[in-house]
């Protein structure tokens, strides 16, 4: 059955097909080339923008109508319809702004790094491309400023564009401070209004009230490239690839014990096993894998034939997330790997509630105490409980997460809590990390 917004919607030119390798699609050009794409490599491959002009956010875009037919949603962890926040942006008061989130503060995450160092001009004209959809006159582009070279690259495409007069649009980038809370998208507007990068309570809502007091889109870096390639293929192009129920392919970080750990594009729906198998395999029997990243879920490894989409991942209370996939081989310590995580988790929290200032710091502790084998009785009642107090009472979601991978460590581990209860820390405590947890010191600056 053709919609009538797929009906209206013409390619412009060549459609990818079997020549591209694999699932590739947002990596295409990588792949066929090795090298990252300059603009005119970009411009051979994809031509230029397939809209000239906005519809200046009162009627209907045919953008956002292609984006609502091809089932696009969010690729930054939440999987929000992408079509549905653009509409609400497009339907606020006053003229728009878009912000790019490329912040990726995950730090078991490269995805969007990556894809912004060989495809910057899709990522580029994709912002474009929602800018004019929703009637914005400006796009912001948000960079962690520790990433110093990622700026200087993606400065360069931007210059590029520039020079070569593409688009009327002005991209303005901007780099924040490093911290991980401070890739959440009220923490990017409240920066760009000036203040700290740190997240804020709602109302009002970005889409009604966001940067200068202006109706706001917040979109992820990886979710407008999928955006710029549905604008000029359609929705039935990207409907070829993924589920009926959730289209499309996505980003994911493959790292821990594999053989060739790498930033893969997955079809939806391809089974956890299979993404495992891209990058090399597993390099030893495996325990479990952390699904989602630092604010995700652990899995036991009786789950990989679970397919990769947010439908199939539900029953086991899992989503894709940020696109993190991490094998933990079964030498290692699941509960020291967590502990770990809770601990930087902890001391990247904005402080701001009782959930970041008490709950977050007690439960790392809780499970630090449990990892380390020097648990008492009334221990895992007890973190249990604190577990259980942090969803839904923070500012912002940063509790939630930090919850979520808790109570799964408790659940996926279930026989080494009972061990470490009762004989103390395990040999596997002793081994080397295995997670990318970054030094636990708390940001010295929220501007």
């Amino acid at each position: 059955m053709t919609s009538s917004a797929s009906a209206r919607f013409v390619p412009h030119h060549h459609v990818p097909g079997a020549d591209d390798s694999g699932a590739a699609r947002l990596l295409a050009g990588w792949y066929a080339t090795g090298r990252p794409a300059t603009l005119t490599d970009h411009l051979r491959r994809y031509s230029t923008l397939p809209f000239a002009s906005a519809a200046g956010g009162r009627t209907p875009s045919p953008l956002v109508e292609a984006v609502s037919a091809a089932g696009l949603t969010g690729r930054g962890g939440a999987g929000f319809p992408t079509a549905r926040k653009l509409g609400a942006v497009a339907a606020g008061r006053g003229r728009c702004v878009v912000v790019v989130n490329a912040m990726e503060s995950e730090p078991a995450s490269r995805k969007d790094q990556f894809l912004l160092a060989v495809a910057p001009h899709l990522v580029l004209d994709g912002a474009v491309l929602a800018a004019m959809a929703v009637g914005a006159d400006t796009v912001h582009v948000c960079l962690s400023r520790d990433r110093v070279g990622q700026y200087q690259q993606l400065s360069a495409a931007v210059n590029e564009r520039r020079r070569a007069r593409l688009g009327r649009i002005p991209l303005r980038l901007h780099g924040l401070p490093p911290s991980y809370v401070a890739s959440e998208s009220t923490s990017l507007v409240r920066w760009l209004n000036g203040g700290p990068a740190q997240p804020q309570g709602s109302p009002p809502r970005t889409y009604e009230r966001g940067v200068g007091r202006r109706p706001t889109l917040v979109h992820n870096a990886e979710t407008l490239a999928h955006l710029a390639l549905i604008a000029r293929y359609g929705p039935a192009w990207f409907r070829q690839a993924g589920t009926p129920d959730e289209p499309g392919t996505l980003l994911v970080t493959v790292s821990g014990a594999v053989r060739t750990p790498a930033v893969l594009e997955v079809a939806a729906g391809t089974p956890l096993a299979s993404v495992l198998d891209r990058a090399g395999g597993a390099t030893q029997p495996l325990r479990a894998v952390l699904l989602g990243g630092f604010a995700g879920t652990w899995l036991p490894a009786e789950h990989l034939s679970t397919p990769l989409t947010r439908h199939d991942l539900a029953p086991l209370g899992a989503t894709p997330g940020a696109g993190v996939l991490v094998a933990l081989p079964q030498a290692s310590c699941g509960l020291t790997e967590t502990a770990r995580i809770l601990t930087y988790l902890a001391a990247h929290s904005a402080r701001q509630c009782g959930p970041c200032r008490l709950g977050l710091p007690a439960v790392a502790e809780d499970f630090t105490v449990l990892a380390t084998g020097r648990a008492d009785a009334a221990l895992l009642s007890r973190l249990r409980r604190r577990v259980g107090l942090l969803p839904g009472r923070g500012a912002c979601h940063h509790p939630d997460g930090a919850a979520r991978l808790a109570a799964s460590a408790l659940h996926a581990f279930a026989d080494d809590v009972e061990d470490h209860l009762a004989r103390g820390t395990c040999p596997a405590a002793g081994r080397p990390p295995l997670l990318p947890v970054p030094p636990v010191t708390a940001p010295e600056n929220w501007r």
